[in-house]
């Protein structure tokens, strides 16, 4: 039982002072246990009494003056009283009893039914079912606690995956309120239709599913790699099943993956250029002083000086392409100073004005109030905006259509954005755009976007580019902030 140094506390609540001694004499004739027996006639006192945890178990008479038991119950659980309550009645009523239970008593005895028996067990499983409800409430806001604290997305979900409960994680990641969640299924989030099939496959067959990797869509359409894990719940007191998920984040590490794959991707297309380079250059001086020395024997010849010229132009042209190529390879030299990105990006803009009007593009430009200030070489970064701007004007070809760019400035960093409402880029083309020498364009080397890249990575900067084919394009763009 329930007891502090072996003697349980018990206050009995009766406005009849009889009956109290009566009750207490049984009580006090059980042997297996040492007890304190108060008395309380007073509603308020008693209530009072009930709000300070200050007994191990209440003995409560129905009829207490102007009120009854059951509302003084109701009141002392609505205190937080966590303790046991037996109601006491002078005679059975069914009515009255269910009331006990559901306004949250122990039990419900009889006064002329008492005796010392009937209370020894009354009180002993009172008070054994009281201490493991006791232990149940504290494992639940234990779990609790670790269901709101964690870091990923919890939740809790029927068989068709409706939301029942979500944690604060949830709710931060994919932005929406829970009375949003819980009008939702998990389906409605992902973005491929198979990862559906597949989830409902599985969920059907197995009733689980370990480290699925899906992408689900936040309530702004915005991608989110995850790892999802689901199992079945043992059904509640109700009977229904349940289903408990949880949800790990990984789109900040996918997006390291991405731009560590990109480095690795020009670091090896750099050593072949340099390789290249070499092996083509030392037969390409050989041609170059062949051609002198045969100008000079043949320069009264005007017919065959003709020939001499196209090998000159085209050695030339070799010749700049190898430069281009190499540029485009090895790492940017940088002459930094403190500048902010909207003069950079005016600028930018200002150098590709004239193809933004002969393509007929809208533009809207809106920029953050106060100054973004990074450290930049304003020729280098130019260059990148501008290739990023003259690719998003090509991708709109004969349409009156808008592109648009924002700076944004966040706490540690400040966002470029250069959004187009072009032809887009399909996935294939998309994994593959910063490569060098890659390009869907006819006349294109492919070096634009591999020199962007090149030059934002010299200036710690991010790229991340979504694409919606027939829609548009996004570069999202962050530098860190001074």
């Amino acid at each position: 039982m329930n007891a502090i140094n072996n003697v349980v506390r018990i206050l009995i609540i009766d406005d009849d002072k009889d009956d109290f001694l009566i009750t207490s004499e049984y009580i006090q004739n059980i042997d297996s246990e040492k007890f304190q027996i108060d008395w309380c006639y007073n509603y308020k006192n008693a209530l009072e009494l009930m709000k300070s945890n200050a007994f191990d178990l209440y003995f409560v008479d129905y009829r207490l003056g102007a009120k009854t038991g059951l509302d003084l119950i109701k009141d002392a659980r609505a205190l937080n009283c966590e303790q046991p309550i037996v109601l006491l009645t002078g005679k059975g009523n069914p009515a009255v009893d269910r009331g006990a239970m559901e306004a949250g008593a122990a039990d419900y005895l009889i006064k002329t039914e008492l005796n010392t028996e009937k209370l020894e067990r009354c009180i002993r499983y009172s008070l054994e079912r009281a201490a493991s409800l006791k232990a149940l409430k504290a494992n639940e806001r234990k779990y609790r606690s670790i269901f709101e604290r964690s870091k990923d997305a919890v939740f809790l979900a029927t068989k068709e995956l409706e939301f029942i409960d979500v944690n604060a994680a949830t709710l931060d990641v994919f932005g929406f309120s829970i009375q949003e969640m819980q009008e939702m299924r998990l389906y409605d989030m992902m973005e491929d239709e198979e990862d559906s099939t597949l989830l409902k496959i599985q969920i059907q067959h197995k009733g689980e599913v370990d480290d699925m990797e899906v992408i689900l869509l936040t309530k702004d359409k915005e991608k989110k790699y995850c790892i999802l894990s689901i199992s079945q719940e043992a059904a509640d007191l109700s009977g229904n099943t349940y289903f408990h998920g949880i949800i790990h984040d990984i789109t900040q590490l996918k997006k390291a993956e991405k731009i560590t794959l990109q480095v690795e991707k020009l670091a090896a297309a750099g050593r072949l250029v340099r390789t290249l380079a070499h092996e083509v250059r030392n037969p390409l001086n050989n041609i170059n002083l062949s051609v002198d020395q045969l100008q000079q024997e043949i320069e009264a010849d005007g017919h065959n000086k003709i020939y001499l010229d196209i090998i000159n132009r085209n050695s030339a042209r070799i010749g700049a392409i190898i430069t281009e190529l190499l540029d485009s390879s090895r790492p940017a030299e940088m002459f930094m100073e403190k500048s902010t990105l909207q003069e950079i990006m005016d600028e930018s803009i200002a150098a590709a004005l004239d193809r933004i009007i002969l393509q007929k593009v809208k533009f809207q430009v809106k920029y953050t109030d106060k100054p973004a200030y990074i450290w930049a070489d304003k020729e280098k970064l130019k260059i990148a905006f501008l290739n990023i701007i003259i690719n998003a004007v090509e991708a709109m070809p004969g349409k009156e259509d808008q592109l648009d760019i924002f700076i944004e400035t966040q706490p540690f960093e400040h966002v470029v954005k250069i959004q187009d409402k072009g032809c887009g880029i399909n996935e294939e083309d998309l994994s593959r755009l910063f490569e060098p020498y890659f390009t869907s364009k006819r006349n294109g080397l492919g070096l634009g976007l591999a020199a962007t890249l090149n030059i934002l990575q010299s200036h710690k900067a991010k790229i991340e580019v979504n694409s919606t084919v027939n829609v548009g394009t996004l570069f999202t763009i962050t530098f860190p902030v001074m």
